[in-house]
């Protein structure tokens, strides 16, 4: 049967009948919803065309019902009789200044044999460069080599108080750095058990749609939109394939956190880049709102409270916090073992100075421990064995000693307050001759002015 095919790239609002062949490269969860109006579900879909123009097209209550099930991830539709409308900039998911409404009236028939228009489109971003997307509204993609996989896990959702599956993966890439993804839903219960069962071959992954936040450190976390591709035929996956069989698989992998924010390329020199004082932060309290903002900084390490909670309880082999078992030991629910023993890992905070100001800063585990001088474990010796006077003085050694600071500014909500909460990402001691280097450039730029 010949039918006149409209492009996506024509279509309006205003327009009449029309007729588009896509394919759908990414299909969402149908989700339940509740608001003043009532009970629904909802779901999304996104659809390309062989020009590979985008559109995102959503499906309420019964049209949700009848259409989930037919569109199928990666298949070819001719769709008919939705509606068109403005897209909401908040909820924009595709490059498109329009979005789409099917109804339950709407026609949707699978195109076979198609084959032109193109499949996902990733946008790949390095591992190593992620610190600059932790918390903001941009979802990003990865390609990686899969580390290891955890086991299934039950999560109560704070929200609606339901039950979810999650699973946690651990994937590198060529820039010699690690992250952990949070799989959630049916990628967690589906994909992920598929990871599990070949892990050991060192599949590759390529993930679309992935949230950044700064769970220890950074991390990653798929939503509704989010599709994963395993051993994909991408160029990207058969490069990162050859490298990680080469030479990958004997380097020494670190986590992403441990420099998050840092230009590797720069080294040291990136602790000068973005330089201010504290007063440029402290000032503007509606700083960071939007997404993270990074600075560099030149402070003194002016005071550590000694009766705050220093450190917390971790599972020594994925560091996440484990809980006090009723048969003793230690319950992580990462690794869904228990363990007789567990480490423990800083997360502080420290009040930092310079001529312009005071701000309390977190710090996490790696940079603490430079800071302090000894372990989070060491340390607790030290308070039990030596008393507190000894521990005291530890932490009164690591005050009045300047430090270079890379670090992170970013909203966050405590008890129903949006606050302002400065995080240190690396740290490193001052260098004076590479300092003296700055100032005089700096003090040149102003001479030329």
């Amino acid at each position: 049967m010949t039918r006149r095919v409209h492009p996506l790239i024509s279509l309006n609002p205003y327009q009449g009948n029309w007729v588009i062949k896509v394919r759908v490269t990414n299909k969402g969860n149908l989700r339940t919803y509740k608001n003043a109006r009532g009970e629904g579900c909802v779901f999304n879909v996104e659809l390309t065309d062989e020009d590979g123009t985008q559109i995102q097209a959503t499906m309420f209550n019964e049209a949700a019902k009848k259409f989930y099930p037919m569109f199928e991830l990666g298949k070819v539709y001719f769709v008919s009789k939705g509606s068109l409308r403005i897209a909401n900039k908040q909820f924009k998911t595709v490059q498109n200044d329009y979005e789409m409404t099917l109804n339950e009236n709407a026609v949707v028939e699978e195109a076979e044999g198609e084959t032109i228009i193109p499949q996902v489109q990733f946008n790949f971003v390095k591992i190593d460069q992620l610190g600059s997307y932790v918390n903001g509204r941009e979802l990003i993609d990865i390609v990686g080599v899969v580390q290891s996989v955890s086991p299934t896990l039950s999560v109560r959702r704070k929200r609606d108080d339901e039950t979810i599956p999650k699973r946690d993966i651990v994937v590198a890439d060529d820039s010699g750095k690690t992250v952990s993804v949070s799989l959630w839903n049916d990628l967690a219960t589906t994909t992920g058990q598929e990871l599990m069962d070949m892990v050991d071959s060192s599949p590759i992954v390529a993930i679309k749609s992935l949230r950044v936040s700064d769970f220890q450190g950074v991390s990653l976390s798929t939503v509704g939109k989010s599709t994963l591709l395993v051993n994909p035929d991408l160029p990207e996956a058969q490069n990162l394939k050859s490298w990680y069989d080469s030479e990958g698989k004997g380097t020494s992998m670190a986590p992403i956190g441990a420099d998050m924010g840092v230009a590797r390329a720069g080294g040291l020199r990136s602790m000068y880049s973005d330089r201010v004082f504290l007063s440029h932060i402290t000032s503007d309290p509606n700083m960071g709102q939007e997404k993270p903002v990074f600075f560099s900084l030149n402070a003194i390490i002016s005071h550590i409270k000694p009766d705050q909670n220093m450190w917390y309880r971790a599972c020594k082999t994925c560091n996440k916090k484990v809980t006090e078992a009723v048969e003793g030991g230690y319950w992580c629910e990462g690794c869904n073992k228990n363990d007789a023993e567990c480490s423990l890992r800083y997360i502080m905070v420290i009040k930092v100075s310079d001529p312009t100001g005071e701000a309390w800063v977190s710090v996490f585990n790696e940079h603490a421990e430079r800071i302090i001088g000894c372990s989070a474990d060491e340390l607790d010796r030290i308070r039990r064995e030596e008393g507190d006077d000894s521990y005291i003085l530890k932490l009164k050694e690591a005050t009045w000693v300047p430090h270079l600071f890379r670090v992170s500014v970013a909203q966050h909500e405590y008890m129903n307050e949006r606050r302002q909460r400065t995080t240190v990402r690396t740290e490193a001691p001052v260098d004076y001759a590479a300092e003296s280097k700055y100032l005089l450039e700096e003090i040149a730029k102003l001479t030329a002015c």
